[in-house]
């Protein structure tokens, strides 16, 4: 077992990585930063037995773990859990993208492109009948002209008054890449 070592500057000067716990800035207003007990706590699991990990488990999610689940998978989803629970969960729009993706996967495909993925605070602009049309990416959806919605789509037909694919009206999807012997069929070594 390593030995304690508390704060920044004492994990620097012993050469371990620094901790991201130790960077965060001061979140008064928001959730509550994880006290040193409770770097112990998430420190120690590797320790602990694994029918105490599994009382943890029970405690944290308020279930049985899952019938299978490695040891070493049980230690990094507690962790996980704790650190969830000392800083707040990911963002709406990143769970979407999880569910999504795992939606994907589910449905028996062996491998799925993620497609185009656009950041928060991204423009984009379409020209329509003469109006040009801005809308911004958002953490959890689109903002167009001072309305919020959770769908591309959604803008696409406000817009247009048909029903129309939004990231397709928007120009936002994943071009198929050519190949070199397409490229130079069409002339354009």
């Amino acid at each position: 077992m390593r030995p304690t070592i508390h704060g920044a500057t004492a994990r620097q000067n012993s050469g371990a990585p620094s901790s991201v716990i130790d960077q965060v800035g001061d979140r008064s207003s928001g959730p509550r930063r994880l006290d040193l007990a409770d770097k112990g706590e998430i420190a120690g699991l590797a320790d602990r037995p694994t029918h105490e990990l599994r009382l943890s488990w029970r405690k944290l999610y308020r279930r049985d773990p899952p019938l299978g689940l490695s040891r070493d998978l049980m230690i990094r989803a507690l962790a996980s859990k704790m650190q969830e629970r000392a800083y707040g969960g990911p963002s709406q729009s990143m769970k979407r993208r999880l569910n999504t993706l795992a939606g994907v996967f589910v449905k028996g495909s062996s491998s799925f492109d993620p497609g185009v993925v656009l950041k928060t605070g991204a423009r984009l602009v379409r020209q329509w009948h003469g109006h040009a049309h801005t809308v911004l990416v958002l953490e959890d959806g689109f903002e167009y002209e001072g309305q919020r919605y959770r769908s591309l789509t959604m803008i696409a037909a406000r817009i247009t008054g048909a029903h129309w694919s939004g990231p397709r009206f928007f120009g936002v999807f994943k071009r198929p890449s050519r190949s070199l012997s397409t490229t130079a069929e069409l002339g354009h070594e």
